[in-house]
């Protein structure tokens, strides 16, 4: 006889319990439907601690294993089956609650086997062979009492097989999650809590470009909920949404007052409350011209899903909030969650429940975007928005565009329900959401980059940054980016140079880079500046009080803490610094320009009202005196004090007829050294008064208002900045210093030649050299891998301070050509991408953990032992 094949839909994400008695062919089943890895059986978790699998007495020990293996599977969002008998309510009780504790659906697959069919089977495995006949009895009569009980102790899909031929017949079948549409991915316009406001509801439909529910360019409208009550026209709201929804033209969420009106309209008894009486004697006008009306607004409801996961899960919507430990998960505690959120229990001066701020701590990489709460605008808070912006209260109704995060609001026509209590925004942080918490830095991490994929930061390294920066680094809120590494350019073979661009020229060639562009290497410290308008745009944007802005090193350190030839501490000489700085960028016009070719204005933000500047600031004795007395200068010192009197004796001996001639020579050399070396490190030292001496040469816009300047041409961000110097001039400033370059062609000869000639001119002259870079920024070779951002090519008398007075000897050069740079160009790259990525969240308006997250990673990194010589 032909048995029929028959399905066993099984929920894409959920906890299969097979429950049969022994030798019911549970093993068997498993094999043939599911993956390996996604099999816990009781008897591999029993040879696991016992080295038997049919040890019982070890049956304890190896259902903790299981249980464990099965909580750690589930919380990875992971399909889980249990291969164990099951048939006892206690043993199946634990795994529903395994399930429920993850938010996950249980379901059970029963073979319902004859005993002995059980025996025969038993009976052909040698391990088997001796199991009596009465514990295979025992296992039937307690699943015969559990069969018709296993929905009510949770199980959400039962399926029984009562032969083996219908166990052989059977196929499992996995099915999508109703919230999974991760596929989906729209673009979408999201539409904040309409609450029976139809009118406004059409403006902003015509506003985002729909037409009679369709949009042309074939985007979504996704509704998060609270379509009805306390508005003048609940039916319209629905009938408009329902027929979007029906077209594919519309996504919709139920809110909490949907689900109140869908449990009326079933007929169960609720309060008629919050705007529920007025809807309902709206949909009793409505019966009158159409009284199929209100069954296709219960069948509406009743088929709404509480969240969705869209756009590749990089998207949730839900109503009124959703941790990310619930995105994708289908429980009851998730269904609620999505429809009320949580409260802390306690009830605020109105009489109204006082909701838990889950957005504050929100950590995850979905955006969710909710409503539920009217807040009075629209603001991201750690990669969450609320859109209920209280139109039916007189505010405003709002859309997100996604993925372009643009809001588009209307103002309401009226104030159609007073509210409550006035509209605040509950959740404090504006930009910067919760506060950094130590968790989010501690340990081994790992830091997802758009241009390099996964970045590693080891334990050891972490722990030294957060010793620099709990106790050295500015106020992190103004801290969004640390510049990286910058790698050397290949050992040269030339005689007399460890250092020559023409290495630099060929390695770029190599990569494919056609054109570079040089830049002078400037003689001072590394300093980053964010500059703001004024002190409301720091503490707005940035939640910085009493600043506008910051200028700190290449490690995040401040860079004033002291004072200078007498001028006032810290603060003010930082604050007179950007002060200059932001009159220059004034009358270059660079915020307005810089504003219009980004997008924030149409974020509902202001426009051009913060620039982050990357630079070095001179002279290097500014920030690096105590280096200079405690190293450089002291070495100076000794060799004056020494070689004079050394090289007078020797040529006093020689005048005396004793042969020291190759022993003087080679003091004269090792003093001409010193001297060159003393030289050297002079020309980084100049004096100051307050700021008068100071320079300020900044060499890259790294970032705008919401906008990542990394990848602009270097030719572009060059004409910037000569602005920036000009206009400095121009109002007699004299703090900021032009930046010399010259654009090289790799592949022509005559042109390598001249950027060789111009190194050799310009670090002849006492210059420290230059750095080359990939004229369009941002450069991938022909495998798709980052190229070097920068290589740094430093002069041969510059390199006296980094390897000492002697090092031009041959036998010196020699040896220091022996020197590794792969680790120090791998961190230079990660360092960059890093760099890159923090850039990229400050621009799309990322909350300051996940800025800061990439910045102390790039921190962590600067760590890691390297030659610091390189």
């Amino acid at each position: 006889m032909t048995t029929t094949t028959r399905t066993l839909p099984v929920p894409d994400l959920s906890l299969v319990v097979l429950v049969g008695a022994t030798g019911s062919g549970k093993s068997t089943f498993a094999r043939r439907h599911f993956r390996p890895t996604e099999v816990v059986s009781s008897d591999f978790c029993r040879g696991l601690v016992a080295d038997d699998e049919n040890d019982q007495s070890a049956s304890s020990d190896a259902f903790d294993v299981l249980h464990y293996i099965v909580g750690k599977r589930l919380a990875a969002g992971r399909l889980t089956v249990v291969d164990a008998t099951s048939v006892q309510q206690e043993s199946r009780r634990q795994l529903v609650q395994l399930a429920r504790e993850h938010d996950v659906l249980p379901v059970a697959i029963v073979l319902d086997m004859p005993e002995e069919l059980c025996a025969e089977r038993n009976a052909a495995r040698p391990d088997r062979a001796g199991m009596p006949r009465h514990v295979i009895a025992r296992h039937r009569r307690e699943l015969r009492r559990s069969l018709r009980g296993l929905e009510r102790e949770g199980f959400r899909k039962v399926h029984i097989l009562r032969s083996a031929e219908e166990a052989d017949a059977a196929e499992v079948v996995l099915e999508k999650r109703y919230n999974d549409l991760r596929h989906v991915t729209g673009p979408f316009d999201i539409i904040g809590d309409v609450h029976g406001c139809r009118s406004e509801l059409e403006t902003l439909l015509a506003r985002l470009g729909y037409a009679d529910g369709a949009h042309p360019d074939g985007r979504t409208a996704v509704f998060v909920g609270d379509l009805v009550d306390r508005g003048p026209d609940s039916p319209g709201v629905l009938r408009r949404v329902m027929g979007m929804v029906a077209s594919g033209n519309a996504l919709c969420v139920p809110g909490n007052h949907e689900n109140k009106l869908g449990r009326w309209l079933a007929g169960r008894k609720v309060q008629q409350t919050h705007g529920l009486a007025e809807t309902i004697e709206q949909l009793e006008r409505e019966d009158v011209a159409d009284p199929d009306f209100r069954g296709q607004v219960r069948e509406f409801i009743d088929g709404l899903v509480s969240h969705y996961v869209l756009d590749e899960g990089r998207l949730v919507v839900c109503h009124a909030g959703l941790p990310e430990k619930y995105h994708g998960r289908t429980s009851g505690r998730v269904r609620s969650h999505a429809l009320y959120g949580d409260t802390t229990g306690e009830t605020d001066e109105f009489g109204l429940p006082v909701r838990y701020p889950w957005a504050e701590d929100y950590r995850g990489r979905a955006a969710v975007v909710y409503g539920h709460t009217p807040v009075p605008t629209a603001s991201w808070l750690n990669n969450t928005i609320c859109l209920d912006t209280g139109a039916v209260f007189g505010g405003k109704l709002t859309a997100l565009r996604w993925p372009e995060r643009e809001l588009v609001e209307v103002q309401a026509e009226k104030v159609w329900y007073e509210p409550t209590k006035p509209l605040s925004t509950e959740a404090p942080g504006g930009h910067q959401g919760r506060p950094l918490d130590l968790a989010d830095v501690h340990g081994r991490r790992v830091v997802e980059t758009r241009h390099m994929g996964r970045i590693a930061v080891r334990e050891e390294n972490a722990a030294a940054a957060l010793e620099v920066m709990s106790r050295f680094a500015v106020d992190p809120r103004l801290l969004a980016y640390l510049p990286p590494t910058m790698a050397p350019t290949a050992t040269s073979q030339e005689d007399g140079y460890l250092e020559h661009p023409a290495e630099a020229f060929a390695q770029y060639k190599a990569d494919g880079v056609a054109q570079v562009v040089c830049e002078e290497k400037h003689m001072g410290s590394r300093a980053v500046a964010l500059v703001c308008r004024d002190a409301d745009v720091a503490r707005e944007r940035f939640g910085a009080e009493g600043a506008t802005g910051s200028l700190h090193t290449r490690t995040g350190r401040p860079f004033f803490t002291e004072s200078i030839s007498g001028a006032a501490a810290g603060p003010s000489i930082t604050e007179e610094i950007l002060g200059r700085l932001r009159e220059a960028v004034t009358r270059a016009g660079l915020w307005d320009e810089l504003a219009a070719s980004s997008s924030a204005s149409s974020r509902g933000s202001g426009a051009g009202d913060w620039l982050l500047l990357d630079g070095e600031l001179m002279p290097w004795s500014l920030k690096a005196s105590g280096l200079l007395r405690s190293q450089y200068a002291a070495v100076g010192a000794a060799s004056r004090a020494v070689f004079p009197g050394a090289t007078a004796a020797l040529e006093a001996a020689a005048a005396r007829g004793i042969d020291v001639g190759g022993l003087l020579e080679r003091q004269r050399e090792r003093a001409a050294d010193a001297a060159a070396f003393t030289d050297a490190y002079r020309r980084y030292c100049w004096t100051t008064d307050g700021l008068d001496g100071v320079r300020f040469a900044p060499f890259q816009i790294l970032a705008a208002q919401e906008r990542s300047l990394a990848a602009v041409p270097h030719d572009e961000q060059l004409s910037w900045l000569d602005r920036l110097v000009e206009a400095d001039r121009s109002c007699g400033a004299g703090l900021l210093q032009r930046t010399r370059r010259l654009v090289v062609d790799t592949g022509d000869e005559e042109s390598v030649r001249a950027g060789v000639d111009w190194w050799l001119e310009m670090t002849e002259a006492g210059g420290e050299g230059m750095v080359v870079k990939p004229l369009h920024a941002l450069v991938r070779d022909d495998k798709g891998r980052l190229v070097q951002p920068g290589i740094k090519v430093r002069g041969r008398e510059y390199l006296r301070i980094i390897y000492g007075p002697e090092y031009t000897r041959p036998d010196n050069l020699t040896r220091l050509r022996s020197r590794f740079l792969g680790h120090k160009r791998s961190l230079a790259l990660r360092e960059y991408a890093l760099g890159l990525e923090a850039l990229d969240r400050l621009a799309d308006g990322e909350p300051l953990w996940r800025v800061h997250e990439a910045v102390f990673a790039v921190l962590a990194l600067e760590s890691e032992p390297v030659d610091p010589r390189l």
